[in-house]
């Protein structure tokens, strides 16, 4: 057993290290920081997916407190941040507009069937779950779809960039994001049963931990972490590779956009933090020795629905201009408005997929067996 830990910690060490020769020190650092969160996500049991649900359905608050406490640990640090260095560092700033909040209700319908949001579905592959590797595959295609039609999708009619710092000033908007946090854990505890309200210790360390990795994403790769945009980019690597031709893609056809196709993935931060997570969250789950999870035999419609909640958690993530975590976690750390508008969407949505679930994916002889953690 100490053998294997051994070896899954260099190998974890390793990987770091060989792409860092391969591509520089920043490009180590980048997967050192998502084997961090794989670590901290599939480790410590932390999900974003889940957390959502057992508030629904168990009246459970304890871990969406735990989220709530990471986004404002990572605004403490990003706000300055971002004041301190407004040509180097970005925060995760999109418009609220109809396909925003159209893709951010959808996203939170798709995530409870399959029980994971943008990182939940990393994890869960990696973990070996098979719903969840089936739904990644799907992921990657829907991500890249949706950058093929954004254009149309924002063309509906949105507001502009609007950041809570350029309301309210850098100071008044941190303010601001800490009291909203602050209420919506009120209402969650409101909705909360007694003795299942204060997060136990290992959330509140998942908590610090990524509030931690979160401000050293910011700080290494410029940018807050984010998951879709990788998978994004993995998919129209795919389609080139099989001939596709992107010039005529609005998207793709964008400078940064097309400099980001023709460079290696391991010059792209969001693609290497979602390596890293990958291998972290294995790593994880083979330190406790888990064994991979059996599914049980799923009716065709069912691996149906997962597939397709899987394409369109990919495609309604990019039209939403991220998940749980680029919208939702980075968008509110980082002031923007369109954060706390995707997370009532998506909440919204959420609360009807948890509806949705047990008629979409009723097994055909037995339940599907999921390892605790799996609710991402």
């Amino acid at each position: 057993m100490r053998s294997t830990r051994t070896g899954l910690v260099l190998f974890g060490l390793a990987l770091a290290a060989f792409v860092g020769y391969l591509a520089g020190p920043r490009s180590g650092l980048l997967v050192l920081i998502g084997l961090g969160f794989g670590l901290v996500l599939e480790g410590l049991r932390f999900g974003f997916a889940g957390p959502w649900r057992v508030l629904v359905t168990e009246r459970d608050g304890r871990a969406l407190i735990a989220q709530l406490l990471a986004i404002g640990l990572a605004a403490l640090a990003a706000f300055p941040l971002l004041a301190a260095a407004p040509g180097e560092l970005v925060g995760a700033h999109g418009p609220v507009g109809i396909g925003m909040i159209l893709g951010a209700f959808v996203f939170g319908i798709c995530m409870q069937l399959v029980l994971g949001c943008g990182s939940g579905t990393l994890v869960n592959a990696a973990s070996g779950n098979l719903v969840g590797a089936t739904a990644l595959v799907t992921f990657i295609l829907g991500s890249f779809l949706g950058t093929l039609h954004l254009d149309w999708w924002t063309g509906l009619g949105s507001l502009p960039v609007i950041t809570l710092q350029g309301v309210f000033g850098n100071s008044g908007g941190l303010l601001v994001t800490l009291g909203g946090l602050a209420l919506v854990g009120a209402l969650v505890l409101s909705r909360a049963e007694p003795g299942k309200r204060r997060p136990v210790p290992r959330l509140l360390l998942a908590a610090v931990l990524l509030g931690i990795l979160a401000t050293l994403n910011l700080l290494v790769a410029g940018q807050p972490w984010g998951i879709v945009y990788g998978l994004g980019l993995w998919g129209a690597k795919l389609a080139e590779a099989g001939g596709a031709d992107l010039g005529t893609s609005t998207f793709w056809s964008s400078p940064g956009h097309a400099e980001r196709l023709t460079e290696s993935i391991l010059l792209d931060p969001t693609s290497l933090t979602n390596i890293g997570l990958i291998v972290g969250a294995f790593i994880a789950m083979r330190w406790r020795s888990v064994v991979s999870p059996q599914v049980g035999a799923l009716r065709w419609q069912s691996w149906a629905a997962v597939a397709a909640a899987g394409l369109v958690l990919g495609y309604t993530a990019r039209i939403a201009f991220g998940c749980n975590v680029g919208a939702y976690f980075s968008g509110i750390a980082t002031g923007s408005l369109h954060g706390w508008v995707w997370f009532a969407a998506a909440f919204a949505g959420s609360a009807l997929g948890i509806r949705l679930r047990p008629v979409l994916l009723r097994p055909s002889i037995q339940p599907p067996l999921v390892r605790a953690g799996a609710a991402r």
